[in-house]
């Protein structure tokens, strides 16, 4: 929108198709929403009455500004006994996940910088690497190469602008999980041409085929990585808008000053929430986690049983990204007849960059019973018979 009293840089349209999925949803009572990934599980009750106990107990105030330091420790436990990871205290640093991309990106870029991305992407990387004055480059992807970065394509785009490589595994919205020859290839492109790596690593627990594995695993990569974390899709607590960074102690420090300017510090509620699920992850985790693999692995086999529909085995995350190119239709039309026909909600492929063309993705945030009335729906269609 073009205004006088709006600053040019915000001229063009910043939306998304996931700003506009709350509105469409709204247009028929019996639509199930497979949109967003907002899962339909509550906070588990333990974290909710810990943060409402310790808020009782006077965490109602400002924390230190890199977070609740009992939090921190927690961080830091984790890495260690569960990545095998050495963190010290002042390399970890409380945010939330977008936050904390923001954070990341206005602390390396300077105007003009580029910053690779692999499509398809989540949809606000683009935008947030524009707003922090950089230049994103689209690095394809595609289902042939289950949706690997190709090592040739990626070093084909590096330039002397290039600063940073941003990467996502498990991958938001392909589902794919990439393996350790993709990780370490990343890495040495990385070292050889003197990159960060920006790691957005916020579905930790939704590696279903091999353990979770940390661009910080790789040796020589801590100097040079910076992991956004989150507790949003790991615990179920999108809601209370809390994560970590995990970075080299000098960007943590220049993180830490533009954050103050921002947010000054984080909800302190949401910290002490965040402290408890981090110290009982054991007992909460599991059966989440097994929940999400039980629906992806039902979608995931509907979506194979339906003519001009097909999707990869699933590897993580709790999304697919179909195929529908056999419909002969693009996936706007698809997803739009989709929500017209069968009152199912989802999300064009395009929306995550060109290479998603031909595809929808889906969240399987709902339970495996009302996947099953989705599916039902969609398969009486005529673009699926």
């Amino acid at each position: 929108m073009k205004h006088k009293f709006i600053a040019k840089r915000f001229w063009k349209d910043y939306s998304t198709a996931m700003s506009s999925s709350q509105i469409l949803a709204r247009q028929f009572d019996d639509c199930i929403n497979l949109s967003l990934g907002d899962p339909d599980l509550v906070t588990d009750s333990g974290i909710i009455n810990a943060a409402f106990n310790d808020a009782l107990a006077g965490h109602t105030k400002y924390t230190d500004f890199r977070g609740d330091l009992e939090l921190r420790a927690a961080i830091i436990d984790y890495y260690k006994k569960d990545l095998g990871i050495s963190i010290k205290d002042e390399e970890v640093m409380v945010s939330c996940a977008c936050m904390a991309m923001n954070l990341a990106l206005q602390a390396i870029l300077d105007d003009g910088d580029e910053v690779i991305i692999h499509a398809p992407y989540y949809t606000q990387y683009p935008q947030q690497i524009e707003l922090a004055r950089g230049v994103p480059i689209v690095l394809d992807t595609f289902e042939e190469e289950d949706f690997q970065i190709n090592v040739n394509s990626l070093e084909s785009l590096i330039t002397e602008r290039t600063k940073a490589i941003v990467i996502n595994t498990p991958n938001n919205p392909t589902g794919t999980c990439f393996t350790r020859e993709t990780m370490e290839a990343i890495a040495r492109i990385a070292k050889e041409k003197d990159l960060v790596v920006i790691s957005d690593e916020i579905y930790t627990l939704y590696s279903f085929d091999n353990p979770f594995m940390s661009m910080l695993n790789i040796d020589g990569m801590k100097e040079r990585t910076i992991v956004i974390n989150s507790f949003s899709k790991d615990f179920t607590m999108t809601g209370w808008r809390i994560g970590h960074i995990i970075a080299p102690d000098y960007l943590i420090t220049v993180m830490r000053q533009i954050s103050e300017k921002i947010i000054f510090t984080y909800p302190a509620m949401s910290q002490r929430a965040a402290l408890y699920a981090m110290t009982h992850r054991d007992e909460i985790q599991p059966a989440m986690r097994e929940e999400y693999k039980s629906r992806v692995l039902y979608a995931a086999e509907r979506i194979n049983s339906i003519p001009n529909m097909s999707v990869l085995s699933p590897k993580g995350t709790f999304y697919l990204f179909f195929n529908i190119k056999k419909t002969g239709l693009t996936s706007q039309e698809v997803s739009d007849r989709i929500l017209k026909e069968a009152h199912v909600l989802t999300l064009p492929g395009n929306a995550f960059g060109d290479c998603g063309e031909g595809y929808i993705r889906i969240a399987c945030t709902v339970g495996v019973e009302k996947l099953g009335e989705a599916f039902d729906r969609i398969q009486t269609m005529d673009i699926f018979k």
